[in-house]
């Protein structure tokens, strides 16, 4: 569960090792810690209030259909695969701001997912975590409107069509290809540990076409909106504060685009994956300031990069091993 950040860079150390490589700003800031607390909760609370109305409304064979598939999800290994895996998907997000997608779709590929089960269960769980992360922005005016638009609705068509794409096609068939994606985004993030941004703000270019190859990638892929969107708008030297604030807001109708069409094609056929990514993630996020505080940004970025290159060199080798 992503608790999300101001954008607004603090004197610290972390947020200036941040600012160098082009990265969110940390987590470490007890007042935003604070007002995302409470949105959380108070969402929570609502998510609590409704499920208990949805409950009272169903008849008796519905309940123990209900029962039935919590059985299966506190008897399945996959859950508690799925769940360390939210675990250390939110730890990465939460040191570095991004790469929660890539992560997560690297080991359910690795646990045995389908392409398309990784990435429907991986944005169905980004729904909640984007959806935190955006009140926050919009609350703290992160969110610059123009740049918003120009995001929001190529973003959404790219993801919808990468969904459609990757539903189409036989899942072993595009398995290696994916794997050979997200081993190019594991690459990528490595090598943002030795590529310093500017830090003087430019002109944005070619934000609609970004947003468009962003979405089709993290939808066709199971992430990649946050390292292929944020870091290139930021490394073109615009302002991380507004870039950050409008690219994650988008996020959220991106990733609810995404995930209803992957729902609404029958992408997901392992609703125990995501029940496990949100309950993995929930209990991240202190761990992951934690870690965010004892290791240098560049220590992390090579980290993040071997681990993600590594599970996905291993996925390769199981595929054509």
């Amino acid at each position: 569960m992503r608790i999300n950040r101001n954008s607004e860079y603090s004197g610290s150390k972390q947020d200036k090792e941040h600012l160098k490589f082009g990265l969110p700003p940390s987590d470490l800031d007890t007042n935003i810690l604070k007002f995302n607390r409470k949105i959380f909760l108070s969402v929570l609370i609502l998510i609590a209030i409704a499920v208990v109305i949805w409950l009272l409304g169903l008849n008796s064979d519905e309940k123990i259909n209900i029962t039935s598939f919590a059985s299966d999800v506190i008897a399945s290994d996959l859950f508690y695969l799925a769940l360390l895996v939210g675990l250390l998907a939110q730890l990465v997000d939460g040191s570095l701001g991004m790469a929660y997608g890539i992560t997560s779709t690297s080991f359910l590929i690795g646990i045995g997912a389908s392409p398309a089960a990784a990435s429907g269960a991986v944005h169905i769980a980004e729904i909640f975590t984007t959806a935190f992360s955006g009140i926050s922005h919009i609350k703290f005016g992160n969110v610059r409107k123009d740049l918003f638009k120009k995001l929001v609705v190529p973003g959404v068509l790219g993801g919808i069509i990468g969904a459609y794409i990757l539903t189409s096609i036989d899942g072993k068939s595009i398995k290696p290809y994916i794997t050979a994606y997200l081993l190019i985004m594991g690459l990528f993030i490595l090598r943002k540990a030795f590529v310093l941004v500017k830090n003087h703000d430019q002109k944005i270019k070619h934000v609609r076409k970004l947003a468009f190859s962003g979405g089709f990638l993290d939808a066709i892929g199971g992430g990649g909106w946050g390292p292929v969107v944020t870091s290139t708008l930021i490394g073109q030297g615009n302002s991380p504060r507004h870039t950050i604030g409008s690219v994650n807001t988008a996020e959220f109708f991106v990733s609810f685009a995404t995930g209803i069409t992957f729902m609404l094609l029958g992408g997901i056929d392992h609703w125990i994956f995501v029940v496990g990514l949100i309950i993995g993630g929930l209990f991240s996020a202190p761990f992951a300031a934690y870690l965010t505080s004892k290791l240098s940004t560049k220590q992390l970025l090579i980290a993040v990069g071997l681990l993600i290159t590594g599970v996905s060199i291993f996925n390769l080798y199981k595929i054509f091993g």
